[in-house]
């Protein structure tokens, strides 16, 4: 153990001997410029990236303010849940000689295992839907939190977890230390720190990647060449750990879809998965198993993942701040790294103001000869429903992914095929009403409509039932003879009583 970290934490700090554990010997610039103002009690605005060593400046103070047995007293916040689940992992190993028991709450897994062990828990790393979820419920006691600490707080932002953060934060104390970490300042980042932080410090770090040994280039290529490029440049680059950033799921599916017909082992992430498909994909990644991974911003944001030679961009950031988040994953430690961005026409205005920006050198390369690969898998097609008549309408016309219809055509015609069949069962066995009644001699030309039927459906298609179940039972004629005399002598009876009131009222007139 240094004596920069003794001097930093102090000889008896219990976290250092956690570090000294987990093999770290020199602190990075931003813990040597925050842990000293963090111990002290200060709110602080950190300017720190993915793998700057921040996890460990905050958790110097968490570790020292929090006391096991009294409660949630430490409270951490993150836009995405693979990375609650990494400071969770990190403050496990830092906190292990103080005991203190640390929960990641987040969504896509079951509640009520974290309403069950929230009451045990000193810190709680969290994304913030799943502790509004939590406050709703009363399941999660926020009024003994001291420090308060928001993670990737432009993400967060980004992400639009702004209110749910004000939120969150009206229902911690006033008396609170509250730490900041953000790789850009935004107005957004300086907004919530004037109306809720005290007096905050604010403290940047320089970039750890080194950009001489970053080589960045891009192709321009059309693109419908683009995964075969990608497909040549993978098979051909000299790599070790490798990740694809894609700006949809959409494209994220197609690539590992696409390489598993290809014997290309890679593994994908994106927020569409199941939080345990997600860690059990990560572990297959960090264990080496795979050398691929493909990725959104979203999912991979905060992921600290060493040892990455390649970063291949198979879609243009949308933002200079996202291209910086991408690039920072490799050339760290000394190590080399190379950046490669796959430009088409559709990334040209994404990709002009990074190209025109003086923080980045980017060389363009000609694209080398390729043979152009066979697609063995697109995304499903999406329709949507149209409001008049409950038709379906495709995508194409919509104005998104366009597909070709040719994977519904056998079920199309497996469907058309039954209702011939169908129709021609009816008629064999003479149960189509509607032939019935267009065969029926009795109805005469001119009272039908165009289709054959009377003007008046209802009702002879009431009297031909009734017709039919009269014949099957053999008695249409008595039946009908018994209500013609029925008739008859209502008829007679109406006339009967008729007359004897005429007599009767000319009797009464010659009394009179």
């Amino acid at each position: 153990m240094t004596e920069t970290f003794e001097k930093l934490l102090g000889e008896n700090n219990p976290l250092c001997k956690a570090i000294e554990d987990r093999g770290f010997e020199n602190p990075s610039e931003i813990q040597e410029k925050s842990i000293p103002s963090i111990l002290e009690g200060k709110d602080i605005i950190a300017g720190a990236s993915t793998g700057s060593g921040k996890t460990l400046a905050f958790s110097a103070g968490l570790i020292k303010n929090v006391e096991k047995g009294f409660g949630i007293q430490g409270l951490v916040l993150t836009p995405t849940r693979e990375l609650a689940e990494q400071i969770t992992k990190e403050l496990s190993d830092f906190s292990k000689y103080k005991d203190l028991n640390i929960l990641s709450v987040y969504g896509g897994v079951s509640i009520y295992n974290q309403v069950k062990m929230l009451p045990n828990t000193e810190i709680v790393v969290a994304t913030p839907g799943r502790v509004l979820d939590h406050l709703e419920r009363n399941s999660i006691d926020l009024s003994k939190v001291n420090t308060l600490v928001l993670d990737e707080a432009d993400k967060m932002f980004d992400m639009g977890f702004i209110e749910d953060v004000e939120k969150i934060i009206s229902n911690c104390p006033n008396k609170r230390q509250t730490l900041l970490f953000s790789a850009t300042i935004s107005q957004d980042v300086s907004r919530l720190s004037n109306k809720y932080m005290k007096n905050p410090l604010e403290i940047s770090a320089k970039p750890h990647v080194d950009p001489k040994k970053l080589e960045q280039v891009y192709y321009d290529i059309d693109d419908n060449l683009k995964f075969s490029l990608l497909k040549h440049l993978l098979e051909n680059e000299k790599s070790k750990l490798v990740m694809i950033f894609c700006n949809t799921r959409r494209n994220v599916d197609f690539l590992a879809n696409n390489f598993k017909f290809m014997d290309l082992d890679a593994v994908p992430i994106h927020g569409g998965y199941s939080q345990d498909k997600r860690n059990r994909f990560l572990d297959q990644f960090n264990s080496g198993k795979t050398h691929i991974l493909i990725a959104t911003d979203v999912a991979a944001r905060g992921l600290d993942i060493k040892g990455i030679s390649h970063i291949y961009n198979y879609d243009i950031p949308l933002s200079k701040n996202e291209y910086t988040h991408r690039i920072g994953r490799t050339a760290r430690a000394g190590k080399e790294g190379k950046v490669i961005n796959l430009l088409s026409s559709r990334g040209y205005e994404n990709f002009q103001p990074i190209i025109e920006s003086n923080e980045f050198t980017i060389k363009q390369e000609k694209p080398p000869y390729i043979e152009r690969v066979r697609i063995r898998w697109m995304p499903e097609r999406k329709f949507e429903r149209n409001r008049r008549r409950g038709s379906m309408r495709h995508e194409r016309e919509s104005g998104n992914w366009n597909r070709r219809r040719s994977d519904n055509k056998d079920r199309d015609q497996n469907r058309s095929n039954q209702r011939d069949n169908k129709r021609d069962n009816y008629r064999e066995r003479g149960d189509n009403k509607r032939s019935n009644f267009n065969n029926n001699p009795k109805r005469t030309p001119h009272n039908r409509n165009d289709k054959g039927f009377s003007r008046n459906n209802g009702r002879y298609k009431r009297d031909e039932n009734r017709r039919d179940r009269d014949d099957r039972r053999g008695d249409f004629k008595r039946k009908s003879n018994n209500s013609n005399s029925r008739r008859a002598d209502r008829r007679d009876h109406r006339d009967n009583r008729s007359s004897s009131n005429n007599r009767r009222r000319s009797s009464n007139n010659r009394r009179r």
